[in-house]
């Protein structure tokens, strides 16, 4: 048996089974216990993509996954599983990968505005309460009105600084600022500060293009994400993933149901995302999960039981991959009814008894075939990857990451004028005034003198900046991310 051209071979069982490239934007799942073979499963999914000209994102949170970046070497087990589903193309090979890291230190790094990511992703990053979400909202609007630019931390921490010094004057417009939870969003910048979140807020940004690339052969590039030190901080992995995820939801242009996806998203330890999240937030997501796939991105949630994901969600994933479970105790068994209650059911077996049977590297598959209807459940042996089990060296790391595209664009931060010090330079030219209007005679004298103390004319200059620029509003959109070009 060969690869076919309209779709990604995944392994047989009975059957041969196949990922249909028109309907892999119809969302999917690969799910299982640890040990199981789900690494693999999203490692040969991935390499599939890529050979079909389709860009990949993919979190490494075990280090494992940048062996995609480098040729398998034979070895007997993998060419008998070759032998055993009848893979007769099976060979090895590398495939175009590009090395991002939010730290910088093994790949590319990421970098967001505090604007264009938003409060909304800021706040749940930040584990914020309600009320605290809602001073910094109004730290946002009036950056947003005010056209300040909120590139990194500093420039956030500057804007709730003024935004708490003028609480009484701002809060006719925007609302009541509690200086309390002032400071409790300060103290939560410096915990993330600590876990390494400020190299994530700057510039030069995230071109989403820069993700959406194919080499000169036609394959789409493999975008992995370093994600063994990011994994230690999950609520800024979840948050971050979120982002990114809202940033495609954003800006991609509609493009319905395509030939083959723009991009495949693929979401591991997806469980981080939807732990502890508000209502609200959920509901959100919800939203941009059912409608990304009209911008032609697919996305894979990839975790251990497919209840982490909440159900709005679930019901949205059209191709399935479930590994071994477990059922040791009332609540597993309870799980693996679940998840086989998912399937289409297959006559010629029990796929409840088969979950808990799963060798290493076999799974259940149900894909969507025509008209977007559930395969059958078939239990399948899973095709071995081209590309090499297991990580890379850092030498070869290296080598791939002097090799990138992108290296002269992300690799050297860049610290431009912006809200910090466009606040600044206000606050120095309001207290330049003041002085300059004082009569020379109360210059000396207290602040109980008639004449504007410096943080009076700050504020009279920044209200009759707002009143003539309120029309440059920003745009925001489902997730509160930055609209650009709107």
């Amino acid at each position: 048996m060969t690869e076919q051209r309209d779709s990604i071979f995944i392994g047989r069982g009975e059957e041969a089974r196949f990922l249909d490239l028109r309907l892999a934007n119809r969302h999917g799942l690969i799910a299982g216990a640890t040990g199981t073979g789900k690494t693999v499963t999203l490692q040969i999914l991935a390499e599939g993509f890529s050979a079909q000209g389709v860009p990949v994102f993919m979190a490494d949170v075990k280090g494992d996954l940048s062996g995609v970046a480098a040729a398998g070497v034979s070895k007997p087990f993998l060419l008998k599983r070759a032998e055993q589903i009848g893979l007769d193309s099976y060979a090895f090979g590398a495939n175009p990968t590009i090395f991002w890291d939010l730290f910088g230190e093994q790949g590319h790094p990421i970098r967001t505005t505090v604007s264009e990511m938003g409060p909304l992703l800021l706040a749940r990053l930040l584990g914020l309460n309600e009320v605290q979400s809602g001073v910094l909202d109004i730290a946002f609007k009036v950056a947003d009105d005010e056209g300040l630019l909120l590139l990194d931390l500093k420039d956030l921490r500057a804007m709730l600084g003024f935004v708490s010094d003028q609480a009484k004057e701002l809060s006719t417009s925007y609302g009541r600022v509690s200086k309390a939870s002032v400071g409790a969003i300060q103290r939560a910048l410096l915990r993330i500060e600590q876990q390494g979140a400020e190299q994530f807020f700057g510039e030069p940004a995230l071109d989403l293009r820069d993700m959406m690339r194919v080499d000169r052969k036609g394959r789409g590039y493999l975008n992995v994400l370093a994600a063994d030190r990011l994994i230690e901080s999950p609520r800024l992995y979840a948050t971050f993933l979120l982002w990114l995820l809202s940033e495609l939801f954003e800006e991609l242009p509609e493009v319905g149901d395509p030939e083959k996806p723009e991009l495949i998203f693929f979401f591991d330890e997806a469980h981080l995302l939807f732990d502890d999240a508000p209502k609200a937030l959920l509901d959100k997501v919800a939203q941009v999960i059912r409608l990304i796939r009209s911008k032609g991105v697919g996305v894979y949630f990839v975790t251990q039981n497919p209840r982490d994901i909440p159900e709005e969600v679930l019901a949205q994933l059209g191709n399935r991959i479930q590994h071994a479970l477990r059922a040791y105790t009332p609540s597993e068994r309870k799980a693996v009814r679940a998840a086989a209650d998912s399937f289409r059911p297959n006559p010629r077996f029990d796929s409840e008894t088969v979950i808990t049977e799963l060798g290493v590297g076999e799974a259940l598959v149900s894909t969507l075939g025509a008209k977007g209807v559930p395969s059958v459940v078939e239990r399948t042996l899973i095709r071995p990857p081209s590309s090499r089990l297991g990580p890379i060296t850092k030498k070869e790391r290296k080598a791939v990451i002097a090799e990138s595209p992108l290296g002269a664009r992300y690799d050297t931060a860049i610290d431009r004028d912006s809200a910090y010090e466009r606040l600044q330079r206000m606050a120095e030219e309001a207290a330049e005034r003041a002085e300059t209007a004082a009569p020379a005679k109360t210059r000396s004298s207290s602040r109980k003198s008639s004449r504007q103390t410096p943080t009076e004319a700050l504020v009279t200059s920044f209200a009759r900046s707002l009143g003539t620029q309120i029309g440059r509003a920003l745009l925001r959109g489902v997730l509160g991310t930055l609209s650009k070009g709107r």
